[in-house]
């Protein structure tokens, strides 16, 4: 089932993007690959692989510290908002 992502993936993650958008970046520099749509495409991708594992990882380490975490009841809320909702109409 989907869950959201932690705070500390959430923070993690976008650390990680930066640091590795910028190495990319660095590296076909020194590869002398020349600056264009097709490059910063790629630079995109592949940061965003590279902070999407980061996040990962680092929900994987949660939940193996802290074990799983129980759903939350969202079903019920929902159903409990739409029968108040019905009720303050006239």
């Amino acid at each position: 089932m989907f869950t959201l992502p932690s705070m500390w993936n959430l923070i993690i993650s976008t650390i990680v993007f930066f640091i590795a958008a910028w190495y990319a970046h660095r590296y076909l520099d020194e590869q002398g690959i020349p600056k264009g749509m097709t490059r910063g495409m790629l630079v995109f991708v592949l940061a965003s692989l590279v902070a999407w594992g980061a996040g990962e990882v680092v929900d994987w380490t949660q939940e193996k510290t802290e074990g799983p975490q129980p759903p939350e009841q969202i079903t019920s809320d929902l159903t409990q908002m739409l029968k108040s909702a019905d009720q303050a109409q006239p």
